[in-house]
Protein backbone atom coordinates (compact mmCIF):
# COMPACT_ATOMS: atom_id res chain seq x y z
CA UNK A 1 0.00 0.00 0.00
CA UNK A 2 2.91 2.59 0.83
CA UNK A 3 4.68 1.87 -2.26
CA UNK A 4 1.79 2.63 -4.25
CA UNK A 5 0.99 5.79 -2.73
CA UNK A 6 4.66 6.80 -3.01
CA UNK A 7 4.59 6.66 -6.64
CA UNK A 8 1.77 8.63 -7.72
CA UNK A 9 2.15 11.85 -9.37
CA UNK A 10 1.28 14.72 -6.77
CA UNK A 11 -2.50 15.79 -7.46
CA UNK A 12 -3.21 18.33 -9.47
CA UNK A 13 -2.84 21.88 -7.75
CA UNK A 14 -5.46 24.10 -9.77
CA UNK A 15 -3.99 27.70 -8.08
CA UNK A 16 -0.50 26.91 -9.60
CA UNK A 17 0.43 28.55 -12.52
CA UNK A 18 2.19 25.64 -14.90
CA UNK A 19 5.85 27.62 -16.14
CA UNK A 20 8.65 26.25 -18.42
CA UNK A 21 9.98 24.83 -14.82
CA UNK A 22 7.47 22.21 -14.85
CA UNK A 23 9.09 20.42 -17.78
CA UNK A 24 12.05 18.38 -18.60
CA UNK A 25 13.24 19.29 -21.78
CA UNK A 26 14.17 15.60 -23.85
CA UNK A 27 15.14 16.96 -27.47
CA UNK A 28 14.52 19.56 -30.24
CA UNK A 29 12.57 17.92 -33.22
CA UNK A 30 11.62 20.84 -35.61
CA UNK A 31 12.36 24.90 -35.90
CA UNK A 32 10.78 27.36 -38.13
CA UNK A 33 11.11 31.01 -39.07
CA UNK A 34 10.86 32.57 -34.94
CA UNK A 35 9.73 29.18 -33.72
CA UNK A 36 11.25 25.88 -32.23
CA UNK A 37 9.52 22.87 -31.46
CA UNK A 38 10.77 20.08 -28.84
CA UNK A 39 9.91 17.08 -26.73
CA UNK A 40 9.13 17.68 -23.10
CA UNK A 41 7.56 15.95 -20.20
CA UNK A 42 5.64 17.13 -17.04
CA UNK A 43 7.50 16.22 -14.21
CA UNK A 44 4.26 15.73 -12.36
CA UNK A 45 2.10 13.51 -14.38
CA UNK A 46 5.24 11.95 -16.57
CA UNK A 47 3.11 12.35 -19.33
CA UNK A 48 5.04 13.38 -22.97
CA UNK A 49 3.93 16.74 -24.97
CA UNK A 50 5.35 18.45 -27.68
CA UNK A 51 6.55 22.49 -26.63
CA UNK A 52 6.62 25.09 -29.33
CA UNK A 53 8.52 28.23 -28.32
CA UNK A 54 8.55 31.58 -29.82
CA UNK A 55 11.39 34.32 -29.42
CA UNK A 56 9.34 37.42 -28.81
CA UNK A 57 11.87 39.64 -30.12
CA UNK A 58 11.34 37.88 -33.23
CA UNK A 59 7.80 37.92 -32.90
CA UNK A 60 7.97 41.83 -32.78
CA UNK A 61 10.30 42.57 -35.29
CA UNK A 62 8.40 40.39 -38.09
CA UNK A 63 4.90 41.80 -36.82
CA UNK A 64 3.75 38.17 -35.81
CA UNK A 65 2.57 38.97 -32.31
CA UNK A 66 -1.03 39.03 -34.16
CA UNK A 67 -1.28 35.74 -35.34
CA UNK A 68 0.46 33.69 -32.28
CA UNK A 69 -2.47 35.68 -30.10
CA UNK A 70 -5.29 34.46 -32.87
CA UNK A 71 -3.54 31.11 -33.22
CA UNK A 72 -3.54 30.64 -29.32
CA UNK A 73 -7.31 31.97 -28.41
CA UNK A 74 -8.60 29.79 -31.58
CA UNK A 75 -6.32 26.57 -29.97
CA UNK A 76 -7.72 27.36 -26.49
CA UNK A 77 -11.52 27.09 -27.82
CA UNK A 78 -11.00 22.99 -29.49
CA UNK A 79 -10.91 19.89 -28.57
CA UNK A 80 -11.08 16.68 -30.99
CA UNK A 81 -9.11 13.48 -31.58
CA UNK A 82 -8.12 14.54 -35.07
CA UNK A 83 -6.54 17.98 -33.94
CA UNK A 84 -3.31 18.86 -31.76
CA UNK A 85 -4.73 19.93 -29.12
CA UNK A 86 -3.40 22.95 -26.79
CA UNK A 87 -2.48 21.68 -23.33
CA UNK A 88 -0.70 24.92 -21.70
CA UNK A 89 0.29 28.35 -22.55
CA UNK A 90 2.87 30.14 -20.82
CA UNK A 91 5.14 32.88 -20.84
CA UNK A 92 8.97 34.04 -19.98
CA UNK A 93 10.91 37.33 -20.64
CA UNK A 94 12.12 35.76 -24.14
CA UNK A 95 9.75 33.30 -25.00
CA UNK A 96 6.28 32.41 -25.83
CA UNK A 97 5.45 28.73 -24.98
CA UNK A 98 3.11 26.36 -26.24
CA UNK A 99 2.43 22.80 -25.25
CA UNK A 100 0.52 20.23 -27.17
CA UNK A 101 -0.18 16.85 -27.78
CA UNK A 102 3.08 15.16 -28.92
CA UNK A 103 2.61 12.48 -32.11
CA UNK A 104 5.36 10.51 -32.82
CA UNK A 105 4.47 9.43 -36.15
CA UNK A 106 6.06 12.35 -38.64
CA UNK A 107 4.02 14.38 -40.65
CA UNK A 108 2.84 13.16 -44.13
CA UNK A 109 5.09 15.32 -45.76
CA UNK A 110 7.99 13.61 -44.37
CA UNK A 111 6.20 10.18 -45.64
CA UNK A 112 5.98 11.24 -49.13
CA UNK A 113 9.73 12.64 -48.96
CA UNK A 114 10.49 8.90 -47.98
CA UNK A 115 9.19 7.56 -51.08
CA UNK A 116 6.14 6.09 -49.24
CA UNK A 117 3.32 5.15 -51.41
CA UNK A 118 0.05 4.72 -49.35
CA UNK A 119 -2.51 2.37 -50.26
CA UNK A 120 -5.88 3.70 -50.78
CA UNK A 121 -7.26 2.10 -47.72
CA UNK A 122 -5.17 3.98 -46.08
CA UNK A 123 -5.93 7.42 -47.52
CA UNK A 124 -9.23 6.97 -47.20
CA UNK A 125 -8.84 6.39 -43.49
CA UNK A 126 -7.26 9.61 -43.73
CA UNK A 127 -9.75 11.18 -45.52
CA UNK A 128 -12.55 9.79 -43.05
CA UNK A 129 -10.84 11.41 -40.03
CA UNK A 130 -9.50 14.67 -41.61
CA UNK A 131 -13.83 15.17 -42.67
CA UNK A 132 -14.32 14.32 -39.30
CA UNK A 133 -12.09 17.41 -37.66
CA UNK A 134 -12.87 19.77 -40.37
CA UNK A 135 -16.58 19.39 -39.83
CA UNK A 136 -15.83 19.90 -36.07
CA UNK A 137 -14.08 23.48 -36.62
CA UNK A 138 -16.86 24.14 -39.01
CA UNK A 139 -18.98 23.78 -36.46
CA UNK A 140 -16.99 26.28 -34.62
CA UNK A 141 -17.03 28.57 -37.74
CA UNK A 142 -12.93 27.71 -37.56
CA UNK A 143 -11.49 27.64 -41.75
CA UNK A 144 -7.59 26.17 -41.38
CA UNK A 145 -6.43 27.36 -44.28
CA UNK A 146 -3.90 25.93 -44.37
CA UNK A 147 -4.54 22.06 -45.11
CA UNK A 148 -1.76 20.27 -46.68
CA UNK A 149 0.75 17.11 -46.05
CA UNK A 150 2.60 19.57 -43.68
CA UNK A 151 0.23 20.06 -41.36
CA UNK A 152 -1.24 16.71 -40.96
CA UNK A 153 0.86 14.67 -38.04
CA UNK A 154 0.34 10.80 -37.25
CA UNK A 155 0.03 9.54 -33.99
CA UNK A 156 1.93 6.01 -33.23
CA UNK A 157 -1.16 4.06 -34.45
CA UNK A 158 -1.36 5.75 -37.44
CA UNK A 159 -4.38 8.05 -37.54
CA UNK A 160 -4.60 11.57 -38.35
CA UNK A 161 -4.00 14.63 -36.65
CA UNK A 162 -4.65 18.10 -38.04
CA UNK A 163 -1.71 21.17 -36.70
CA UNK A 164 -0.81 24.30 -37.30
CA UNK A 165 -3.55 27.10 -36.55
CA UNK A 166 -1.06 30.20 -37.30
CA UNK A 167 -3.37 31.28 -40.42
CA UNK A 168 -6.45 30.26 -38.85
CA UNK A 169 -9.41 32.23 -39.26
CA UNK A 170 -13.27 32.56 -37.72
CA UNK A 171 -15.90 33.05 -39.93
CA UNK A 172 -18.85 35.56 -38.38
CA UNK A 173 -22.27 36.43 -39.79
CA UNK A 174 -20.83 40.20 -39.78
CA UNK A 175 -17.03 39.90 -41.48
CA UNK A 176 -16.87 38.32 -44.86
CA UNK A 177 -13.28 36.47 -44.98
CA UNK A 178 -11.87 37.99 -47.81
CA UNK A 179 -7.34 37.97 -46.88
CA UNK A 180 -5.58 35.35 -49.10
CA UNK A 181 -4.07 33.40 -46.97
CA UNK A 182 -2.39 29.79 -47.02
CA UNK A 183 0.16 27.34 -49.03
CA UNK A 184 -0.43 28.28 -52.96
CA UNK A 185 -0.66 24.87 -54.24
CA UNK A 186 -3.72 23.72 -51.84
CA UNK A 187 -5.46 26.94 -52.41
CA UNK A 188 -9.11 27.12 -53.59
CA UNK A 189 -9.71 28.94 -57.01
CA UNK A 190 -11.85 31.40 -55.16
CA UNK A 191 -8.72 32.85 -53.46
CA UNK A 192 -7.40 33.83 -56.45
CA UNK A 193 -10.37 36.16 -57.78
CA UNK A 194 -7.73 38.90 -59.59
CA UNK A 195 -10.28 41.71 -60.30
CA UNK A 196 -12.05 41.87 -56.76
CA UNK A 197 -11.52 40.48 -53.35
CA UNK A 198 -14.38 37.59 -53.16
CA UNK A 199 -15.25 36.14 -49.73
CA UNK A 200 -15.04 32.55 -49.53
CA UNK A 201 -15.77 30.15 -46.50
CA UNK A 202 -15.35 26.59 -45.49
CA UNK A 203 -15.13 25.16 -48.90
CA UNK A 204 -11.52 26.13 -49.03
CA UNK A 205 -10.37 23.59 -46.82
CA UNK A 206 -12.49 21.14 -48.45
CA UNK A 207 -10.70 22.00 -51.35
CA UNK A 208 -7.07 21.56 -50.06
CA UNK A 209 -8.46 18.34 -48.63
CA UNK A 210 -8.86 16.65 -52.22
CA UNK A 211 -5.59 18.20 -53.28
CA UNK A 212 -3.79 16.31 -50.33
CA UNK A 213 -5.71 13.23 -50.84
CA UNK A 214 -4.53 13.46 -54.24
CA UNK A 215 -1.31 13.62 -53.68
CA UNK A 216 -0.81 10.84 -51.07
CA UNK A 217 -2.27 8.44 -53.52
CA UNK A 218 -0.31 9.55 -56.26
CA UNK A 219 3.08 10.69 -55.12
CA UNK A 220 2.12 14.59 -56.80
CA UNK A 221 -0.53 17.36 -57.13
CA UNK A 222 -2.95 17.17 -59.57
CA UNK A 223 -1.87 20.89 -60.32
CA UNK A 224 1.22 22.77 -61.50
CA UNK A 225 1.49 25.13 -59.05
CA UNK A 226 4.00 26.33 -57.00
CA UNK A 227 4.52 28.98 -54.10
CA UNK A 228 5.93 31.39 -57.08
CA UNK A 229 3.20 30.86 -59.07
CA UNK A 230 1.76 34.26 -59.67
CA UNK A 231 -2.08 34.60 -59.40
CA UNK A 232 -2.83 35.21 -62.95
CA UNK A 233 -0.87 32.22 -64.06
CA UNK A 234 -3.10 30.28 -61.72
CA UNK A 235 -6.41 31.47 -62.49
CA UNK A 236 -5.47 29.56 -66.72
CA UNK A 237 -4.20 26.42 -64.75
CA UNK A 238 -7.30 26.18 -63.05
CA UNK A 239 -9.21 27.13 -66.41
CA UNK A 240 -7.46 24.86 -68.88
CA UNK A 241 -5.74 22.09 -66.85
CA UNK A 242 -6.96 18.29 -67.38
CA UNK A 243 -6.65 16.59 -63.85
CA UNK A 244 -5.65 12.90 -64.49
CA UNK A 245 -7.23 10.07 -62.93
CA UNK A 246 -5.07 6.67 -62.53
CA UNK A 247 -7.29 3.82 -63.76
CA UNK A 248 -6.12 1.81 -60.60
CA UNK A 249 -7.95 4.24 -58.80
CA UNK A 250 -11.32 2.96 -57.29
CA UNK A 251 -14.67 4.90 -58.79
CA UNK A 252 -15.72 6.00 -55.32
CA UNK A 253 -12.18 7.34 -54.63
CA UNK A 254 -12.34 9.21 -58.24
CA UNK A 255 -15.40 10.40 -57.27
CA UNK A 256 -14.77 11.56 -53.47
CA UNK A 257 -11.63 13.23 -55.02
CA UNK A 258 -13.75 15.19 -57.75
CA UNK A 259 -15.95 16.42 -54.79
CA UNK A 260 -13.83 17.46 -53.18
CA UNK A 261 6.95 3.20 -32.87
CA UNK A 262 9.58 5.90 -33.86
CA UNK A 263 9.81 9.61 -34.18
CA UNK A 264 9.93 10.31 -38.36
CA UNK A 265 11.69 13.64 -37.75
CA UNK A 266 15.39 14.66 -39.16
CA UNK A 267 17.51 14.12 -36.87
CA UNK A 268 19.57 17.44 -37.37
CA UNK A 269 17.13 19.49 -35.33
CA UNK A 270 18.47 17.77 -32.45
CA UNK A 271 21.86 18.72 -33.31
CA UNK A 272 21.09 22.20 -34.68
CA UNK A 273 19.33 22.73 -31.03
CA UNK A 274 22.30 21.48 -28.84
CA UNK A 275 25.45 22.74 -30.45
CA UNK A 276 24.56 25.45 -33.24
CA UNK A 277 21.62 26.77 -31.53
CA UNK A 278 22.62 30.02 -30.20
CA UNK A 279 19.72 30.42 -27.22
CA UNK A 280 19.31 26.76 -26.19
CA UNK A 281 16.48 26.07 -23.62
CA UNK A 282 18.85 24.39 -21.74
CA UNK A 283 20.77 27.72 -20.63
CA UNK A 284 17.98 29.68 -20.58
CA UNK A 285 18.28 30.31 -16.44
CA UNK A 286 21.67 32.05 -16.65
CA UNK A 287 20.86 33.66 -19.78
CA UNK A 288 17.61 35.95 -18.78
CA UNK A 289 20.11 36.29 -15.57
CA UNK A 290 22.37 38.37 -17.81
CA UNK A 291 20.07 39.68 -20.10
CA UNK A 292 18.30 41.52 -17.10
CA UNK A 293 21.65 43.15 -16.39
CA UNK A 294 22.17 44.29 -19.74
CA UNK A 295 18.73 45.87 -20.48
CA UNK A 296 19.38 48.39 -17.49
CA UNK A 297 22.61 49.52 -19.49
CA UNK A 298 20.78 50.13 -22.93
CA UNK A 299 18.60 53.16 -22.71
CA UNK A 300 18.49 53.74 -27.12
CA UNK A 301 15.12 54.50 -28.55
CA UNK A 302 14.88 51.91 -30.68
CA UNK A 303 15.66 49.45 -27.52
CA UNK A 304 12.61 51.87 -25.72
CA UNK A 305 10.20 51.19 -28.46
CA UNK A 306 11.03 46.85 -29.29
CA UNK A 307 10.75 47.02 -24.96
CA UNK A 308 7.24 49.11 -25.50
CA UNK A 309 6.16 46.40 -27.80
CA UNK A 310 7.75 43.62 -25.96
CA UNK A 311 5.99 44.76 -22.43
CA UNK A 312 2.53 44.87 -24.21
CA UNK A 313 2.52 41.51 -25.14
CA UNK A 314 3.72 40.43 -22.08
CA UNK A 315 0.65 42.24 -20.99
CA UNK A 316 -2.06 40.67 -23.30
CA UNK A 317 -0.17 37.07 -23.60
CA UNK A 318 -2.95 34.39 -23.17
CA UNK A 319 -2.34 32.12 -20.37
CA UNK A 320 -4.43 28.69 -21.28
CA UNK A 321 -4.28 25.30 -18.98
CA UNK A 322 -6.69 22.46 -20.41
CA UNK A 323 -6.18 20.37 -17.23
CA UNK A 324 -7.78 23.58 -15.01
CA UNK A 325 -10.23 23.78 -17.59
CA UNK A 326 -11.48 20.58 -17.39
CA UNK A 327 -10.90 20.46 -13.61
CA UNK A 328 -13.28 23.88 -13.67
CA UNK A 329 -15.72 21.68 -15.77
CA UNK A 330 -15.85 18.45 -13.69
CA UNK A 331 -16.97 20.35 -10.90
CA UNK A 332 -19.79 22.18 -12.55
CA UNK A 333 -21.01 18.68 -13.54
CA UNK A 334 -20.28 17.40 -9.83
CA UNK A 335 -22.10 19.93 -8.58
CA UNK A 336 -25.10 19.63 -11.02
CA UNK A 337 -25.45 16.19 -10.57
CA UNK A 338 -25.47 17.29 -6.71
CA UNK A 339 -28.43 19.06 -7.56
CA UNK A 340 -30.48 17.18 -9.61
CA UNK A 341 -29.90 14.11 -7.12
CA UNK A 342 -33.39 13.79 -5.73
CA UNK A 343 -34.99 13.41 -9.58
CA UNK A 344 -31.93 10.58 -10.85
CA UNK A 345 -33.14 8.50 -7.81
CA UNK A 346 -37.13 8.71 -8.24
CA UNK A 347 -36.09 7.68 -12.01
Amino acid sequence: MGANTSSKSPPFDENEDVTFDHFEILRAIGKGSFGKVCVVQKNDTKKMYAMKYMNKQKCVERNEVRNVFKELQIMQGLEHPFLVNLWYSFQDEEDMFMVVDLLLGGDLRYHLQQNVRFQEGTVKLFICELVLALDYLQSRHIIHRDIKPDNILLDEHGHVHITDFNIATMLTKEIQVTTIAGTKPYMAPEMFNSTKPTGYSFAVDWWSLGITAYELLRTRRPYHIRSNTSTNEIAHVFKTATVMYPAAWSTDMVSLIKKKGRLNCDPTFELEEMILESKPLHKKKKRLAKKEKDTSKNNSSQACHLQKHLEMLQRDFIVFNREKVRHHHDDIQTITLAKSGGAYKDN
